[in-house]
């Protein structure tokens, strides 16, 4: 009786060590999905910063005063 209970025990511990293997394979496929997305958002939010900056003048001061209008 005992030899049984040993060998359900290991068959038991097999059956969870799988299912924790197929868990850790379905968890790091997400991670490497999500860090792949990740750096796309990245890529993009590069080139949308640097097409900013190309279509708008910064706004920090540098623009001379407007000149009065002309009725004045």
């Amino acid at each position: 009786m005992g030899e049984d209970n040993f060998e359900q025990r290991v068959a038991e511990l097999e059956i969870r060590i799988s299912f924790q293997d197929q868990t850790i394979q379905e968890l790091n496929d997400v991670v490497v999905r999500q860090q792949r997305e990740l750096e796309k958002m990245t890529r993009d939010l590069a080139q949308l910063k640097a097409q900013m900056g190309t279509l708008t003048p910064p706004m920090a001061g540098s623009q001379a005063p407007e000149p009065p209008p002309p009725h004045y």
